[in-house]
């Protein structure tokens, strides 16, 4: 299976607000990048993940988050789906981490 063009479009306009943001097509999905530097992916079903490490990880896990395999990337809450200021404040939390 492969990821619909319309979740792509999805996933950029969700988190337009950040600039920057590109993505490239990997393994039927598409991870997402901001300035270069990898911070999500999109799973062939439209899932969104995001990457994250430490405690934001451990966070994210604690508030039901699920992890996209052995990976550390954990899925976007469904509240933040329809909410592109939410989504992009979870994802400049979690690209912190990464730094």
């Amino acid at each position: 299976m492969s990821i619909s063009d319309a979740d792509i479009a999805f996933a950029k306009e969700l988190f337009a607000p950040l600039g920057g943001v590109t993505h490239r097509k990997m393994f039927g999905g598409i991870c997402l990048y901001r300035d270069g530097d990898i911070f999500a992916l999109v799973s062939s079903e439209g899932q969104i993940y995001l990457k994250a490490l430490g405690n934001v990880a451990s966070t994210m896990a604690d508030d039901g988050s699920s992890q996209f395999h052995n990976m550390p990337y954990w899925s976007l809450p469904d509240s933040a789906l329809d909410d592109p200021e939410a989504a992009c404040d979870l994802a400049r939390i979690s690209m912190a981490s990464l730094s």
